[in-house]
């Protein structure tokens, strides 16, 4: 028998949840073609209006098998308007990835997700996303998420790099947090 578990990404509207979930399933074979929300083709994002207006607006749920575990992945809307879908998603996770944009940092949709989290007692794991970009800034990200969320988080820079090397195979993670 597998163990399941539960887990949601989690993100203020633009940083890059959805794609980051998207990569997740195309590293491991779930999908066979790398979609993206702004094309309109991404595997999670399968709603019409969804495809229309470049955002999650319901949570969709994918499967992904690792030896004897079974993770269901839950993407949930960023955007406020549709905050409703995520904070129900919070009762079943077993643990969170709140997404981050490395370009736009905490932002106030942030705060309240972090707080949800808190008060449903989701272990919470921070990815920053966006890294590549030219304005993105980890030390101040960082600093940010120290100051306005946990100051106990720490980047896994490292550890990532040596997974990217040894096991994802050039995965486009660039920085990741932990709090």
């Amino acid at each position: 028998m597998s163990k399941q578990i539960t887990i949601g990404m989690i993100a203020h509207v633009d940083a890059g949840k959805t794609t980051l979930s998207e990569a997740l399933l195309y590293q491991t074979g779930i999908i066979r073609h790398l979609g993206r929300v702004d094309n309109g083709d991404a595997f999670l994002d399968s709603d019409q209006l969804e495809k229309k207006r470049g955002i999650t607006i319901f949570s969709h749920q994918a499967k992904l098998e690792y030896d004897d575990l079974s993770i269901t992945l839950l993407d949930t809307p960023g955007h406020v308007d549709f905050a409703a879908q995520t904070e129900q998603a919070l009762r079943i996770l077993d643990y969170a990835v709140l997404v981050i944009s490395a370009t736009d940092g905490v932002k106030g949709y942030t705060r309240t997700l972090w707080q949800l989290l808190a008060e449903n007692r989701v272990p919470t794991f921070i990815f920053v996303n966006k890294m590549d970009a030219d304005t993105a800034d980890g030390q101040a990200v960082l600093s940010q998420l120290q100051t306005e969320l946990a100051p106990g988080c720490f980047a896994l820079t490292v550890l990532m790099a040596i997974l990217n090397h040894l096991i994802m195979k050039n995965w486009p993670c660039k920085m990741t947090m932990h709090c």
